[in-house]
C-alpha cells in the first residue's frame, strides 16, 4: 500500500439527468478495500506486512491476488518459500496492522506482534490473533512498474467457530478493518444492504 493523493482537473462532462461529471485524476481506487497482512518467512523467523490491494482472482481452484510494493522485502521471502500467508485483522489489531505497513523487518522484529501458527505449508507463517488465515502457495507473479502482483493459490484456511454463522463466515462477527484511498482512513463494516445475486430477481427495469 501506498499513500496517494488526487490530481484533480477542472475538466467536467454532462450527463443527462444526473449531476455533472468532472475528471478526478487517474489514481482511482475502489473502496472499502479489505485490509490483511501478509505472512512470510524472513530468514529463521516469521515475517508480516499489511496489504490493502488484496483480491479473490479465481474460482475453482481459489485464488488470490495480492500487490506488493517493489521496496518491500516480502517479495523477495514470497519468490525464496514460494507461498505466503493472508490474515485477515479485526480492529481489536488496528494498532498492530498498521505498524506491520509503517516498518520494515529489516529494522524490526515484528514476529513478535503476535502469535503465529503453521498449517500444512511448514514454510509459511499465520497470525493466530486474526480471525482469518489461508495459506497460499505461489502460482504467478506479474511484475509491474512500482508492485509486484503475486497470484497465490488457497491450499488451507483457518478461523475459529465464533467466527461462522449457518456455515459461513458472519462478516460482522469478523470485524474486518476496511481502507479507503487516497483519503488513506481505516472504517468499521457499514450497515446490511441485501442477499447478493437475489436482489434483482424479477427485476423489470430499463435493461
Amino acid at each position: 500500500m501506498q499513500n496517494a493523493t488526487y490530481n484533480h482537473t477542472e475538466s467536467t462532462a454532462t450527463v443527462s439527468e444526473h449531476p455533472p461529471k468532472r475528471k478526478v485524476g487517474t489514481n482511482l481506487f475502489l473502496c472499502p478495500m479489505p485490509v490483511t497482512i501478509v505472512g512470510t518467512m524472513n530468514g529463521t523467523r516469521p515475517n508480516y506486512v499489511s496489504a490493502g490491494w488484496v483480491t479473490r482472482v479465481n474460482t475453482t481452484p481459489p485464488m488470490l491476488g495480492v500487490a506488493i510494493a517493489k521496496s518491500r522485502i516480502t517479495p523477495v521471502s514470497i519468490l525464496d518459500e514460494q507461498a505466503f500467508s493472508v490474515n485477515y485483522p479485526n480492529h481489536d489489531l488496528l494498532v498492530e496492522t498498521d505498524y506491520c505497513g509503517l516498518v520494515s523487518a529489516t529494522t524490526k522484529d515484528k514476529s513478535l506482534l503476535f502469535d503465529s501458527f503453521y498449517g500444512e505449508l511448514e514454510n509459511v507463517p499465520m497470525i493466530a490473533n486474526c480471525p482469518m488465515n489461508a495459506e497460499c502457495v505461489l502460482v504467478e507473479m506479474i511484475d509491474l512498474p512500482t508492485d509486484y502482483l503475486f497470484i497465490g493459490e488457497i491450499v488451507a484456511a483457518y478461523s475459529s467457530d465464533e467466527y461462522f454463522r449457518n456455515g459461513v463466515p458472519d462478516v460482522r462477527k469478523v470485524n474486518p478493518i476496511l481502507l479507503t484511498m487516497p483519503d488513506n482512513s481505516y472504517w468499521t463494516l457499514g450497515e446490511y444492504a441485501g442477499k447478493a445475486w437475489s436482489l434483482a430477481q424479477g427485476y423489470k427495469g430499463r435493461a
